[in-house]
């Protein structure tokens, strides 16, 4: 189903010289000044904003002139890697003597600051402090041992808070209660950033750098851009200044090997990178080292200081995404043979759907939960064997249904049935029994109810209108481009319109490329649809279509063109 946006006027964009067309996608992102849309890093939301930033660059300081033991625990995804690498590089150019990192491995540890991982730390070399990023928000057990053991802890995570806090010497979380941040949509990634920025002011103010070079942080900004967009965080301006300044980095080839390398394998052009190629391209391969192994594959990769070395990990992580794909789509068969079981025709698709098999890969359930969600648009969570009668669940969920406030109900109205569960708005992770799976369905089925009265239950691309002749046009799509960054809550321009089918066809195993005409007009235009439904296209019974598109360039042999990418094509 197609919606268009509805627009609020406003004269300031067009005055402001923007396209007319420019004007129109912005006013329907709620962009109302042009000074919206300024994203140099000088606009960015000071450091002194975030709470106890200050107080942790202290904290880092202290161990940074006493030539302590800094450990870093990070999460197995992109964020988690992103983060982790952010953080080893800042401290390693600011003097830290002794900086490392360890990341849980989720097959055997699960994620965050545990007693466990805390009791692997201390078998090594035993830190003075430990800094979590991505994660720790929820530790509480974990921050415990770490004070037991007389080891310091700093808290920086972006997930919403619990009811209880970790006893942490010092945390840094946006969504902390208390914390007054303007922007509450900083990535893991994001909020160590900024905590290294407060840091460089702190040993600045020391003298630090009066005997050493004062390094640029600028340099770390291709981090926060490609955590920031892989984590699926709301593109507000701060953010969007963040992934701007670092996809600028990209472009002009100053961003570290494991990125170049990554964009490489993946076929993407460096100087022509947009976000969507991080979120699409560069994200899964990292994540896919997390999914399926290890994520420090990753890590290593983004912390690689040369080409050869890059270039060598990049490739492992593209054939572990090979696996991962190979993996998921076993794991959709079966999972739509499950479906297929379901009396969804009599009695329709309940409002949540969960799915169990014990043989599903756990790293891979994630992925598995958010296909079925975009084919049903129901909020979705995807079940695996865990350890000792655990099962382990991966949630997905859709627009004004907020995941982790559902499973925090689901654990209030029925205590014990969830063991442990994290997350936010759109993802989540949690742990049950395996005996309580189907009590489970039904709890969760019943919750999202009570809060899905208002929620469209139908899948909606909401489009920006219709394009004239005249905006079927090269400049045009490349100026929609870059216009961005666009993301999660600043959605790349779509369009609709009905058009005459002149040729279609099937590329590679599902993707329809069409020739396509507007309806009362000569004009040819090439059009492709990815993952097309192989029962009803090609058609050649069907003659116009109505389409939600992506006005886009397609490259081939050094010719440009434009390219409309369908996002929904319904036979007319």
């Amino acid at each position: 189903m197609i919606r268009r946006r509805e627009l609020a006027a406003k004269p300031e964009l067009e005055v402001a010289g923007l396209h007319p067309l420019l004007a129109r996608v912005y006013r329907g992102r709620g962009i109302a000044s042009a000074d919206e849309l300024e994203l140099d890093l000088s606009r960015l939301i000071p450091p002194a904003k975030l709470t106890n930033a200050d107080r942790a660059a202290v904290l880092l300081a202290d161990a940074i002139e006493q030539r302590q033991s800094i450990l870093i625990v990070g999460d197995y995804d992109a964020d988690g890697a992103t983060s982790t690498a952010l953080a080893l590089s800042a401290l390693r150019d600011f003097g830290a003597a002794d900086a490392s990192y360890l990341v849980p491995n989720r097959f055997e540890y699960g994620y965050g600051l545990s007693r466990e991982i805390v009791d692997l730390a201390l078998k090594g070399k035993r830190p003075d402090l430990i800094v979590t990023v991505d994660n720790g928000i929820s530790s509480i057990d974990g921050v415990a041992a770490c004070r037991d053991a007389g080891v310091r802890t700093l808290i920086t995570d972006h997930h919403l808070a619990g009811s209880e806090l970790p006893d942490a010497d010092v945390i840094v979380n946006p969504n902390q209660p208390g914390c007054d941040f303007p922007s509450k949509n900083l990535a893991g990634v994001g909020v160590i950033f900024y905590i290294m920025l407060a840091l460089r002011a702190e040993l600045r103010a020391r003298g630090w750098f009066e005997s050493r070079q004062e390094p640029n942080l600028g340099r770390l900004t291709d981090l926060v851009a490609l955590g920031t967009v892989a984590d699926v965080v709301p593109l507000d301006q701060n953010n969007r200044i963040l992934v701007a300044t670092g996809l600028q980095r990209i472009r002009t080839g100053q961003a570290r090997p494991g990125i170049l390398a990554l964009l490489e394998v993946a076929s993407r052009s460096r100087g022509s990178v947009v976000a969507s190629d991080l979120g699409f391209a560069v994200g899964p391969r990292i994540n896919a080292a997390g999914r399926l192994d290890d994520i420090s594959v990753g890590i290593e990769c983004l912390l690689q200081p040369d080409q050869v070395g890059a270039r060598r990990l990049a490739a492992e992580l593209h054939q572990k995404n090979q696996d991962r794909r190979l993996i998921e789509q076993d794991m959709q068969e079966q999972a739509l043979q499950l479906l297929q079981r379901l009396p969804l025709e009599e009695e329709g698709v309940p409002v949540a759907m969960t799915l169990y098999r014990g043989d599903w890969h756990q790293g891979v359930i994630g992925i598995l939960a958010s296909r079925i969600k975009d084919r049903l648009h129901r909020p979705t969570i995807a079940f695996a064997n865990g350890d000792a009668g655990e099962i382990k669940g991966s949630a997905r969920s859709i627009q004004g249904i907020h995941i982790r406030d559902i499973l925090d109900a689901v654990a209030t109205r029925h205590p014990g049935m969830i063991r442990k569960f994290g997350g936010h708005a759109m993802a989540a992770g949690l742990t049950i029994s395996a005996d309580a799976y189907e009590d489970f369905d039904r709890a969760f089925v019943e919750e999202v109810g009570r809060h899905a009265e208002d929620v469209h239950l139908q899948a909606l691309v909401e489009s920006d209108g219709e394009l004239s002749a005249g905006e079927f046009d090269l400049g045009l799509a490349e100026a929609l481009r870059y216009a961005g960054p666009w993301g999660q809550h600043f959605s790349e321009p779509v369009f609709d319109g009905t058009f005459r089918i002149v040729h279609q066809r099937l590329v590679g195993e599902k993707h329809l490329k069409l020739v396509l005409s507007p309806l009362g007009s000569d004009q040819l235009l090439d059009a492709i649809a990815f993952n097309i439904d192989l029962d009803e296209w090609p058609s050649e019974s069907v003659e116009s279509v109505e389409l939600a598109y992506r006005l886009d360039v397609n490259e081939f042999r050094g010719r440009k063109t434009v390219q409309l990418m369908v996002e929904h094509i319904k036979a007319l």
